[in-house]
């Protein structure tokens, strides 16, 4: 359903459309609570894609150039061989649809394999099922909460964490301790 390219100054409109919907940045990055004009979008885009620290795909629909997102790994330490995961889908139309699933399982399998890491954690704010649930149906167990970790909509909520280690995403697809992507 989708596939992963890199993300272009062009796509600026995209973000612009998409943080315009509270309901889509609720519980994404702090910087789309705050980003307001087309310009301070398009100069975070353009930061984000020279930001050379930090692997980073845009989510397109599989043989096309529509753009409903972006996902990658941030914070990369190759002396831990870990990093960050983080997905935004922003357009709503595919949310609930597996696309989450598929977008996190597919940059694991890079983080992993082409990164070279062994652990891939993250940070979810509770409330956000949809989100968990997606990060579980990907391997990823939960380590633990950072209480009142996130205040949206005037009300603070918990952030959990969670990750998964190389072996651990092997045994969970393939049973076995084996690389197999």
């Amino acid at each position: 359903m989708i596939e992963l390219n890199p993300l272009h100054e062009n796509h600026a409109h995209y973000f612009y459309n998409w943080i315009q919907d509270k309901e889509v940045i609720r519980y994404s990055l702090s910087i789309f609570q705050k980003l307001k004009t087309k310009e301070q979008v398009r100069t975070w885009l353009l930061d984000t894609i020279k930001d050379t620290s930090t692997f980073k795909k845009g989510v397109f629909l599989k043989g096309t150039d529509q753009l409903i997102g972006y996902a990658g790994i941030c914070d990369l330490s190759s002396t831990n061989k870990s990093g960050e995961y983080f997905i935004f889908i922003g357009d709503k139309a595919y949310w609930g649809k597996g696309v989450g699933t598929e977008v996190t399982t597919k940059v694991l399998q890079l983080g992993f394999n082409d990164l070279d890491l062994n652990r891939i954690m993250l940070t979810v704010s509770e409330p956000n099922i949809g989100g968990v649930k997606a990060y579980q149906r990907a391997g990823f167990k939960l380590e633990g909460k950072l209480r009142q970790a996130c205040f949206r909509d005037g009300k603070f909520h918990d952030k959990l964490v969670m990750s998964v280690l190389k072996e651990e995403l092997y045994q969970f697809y393939f049973g076995m301790s084996v690389k197999l992507f």
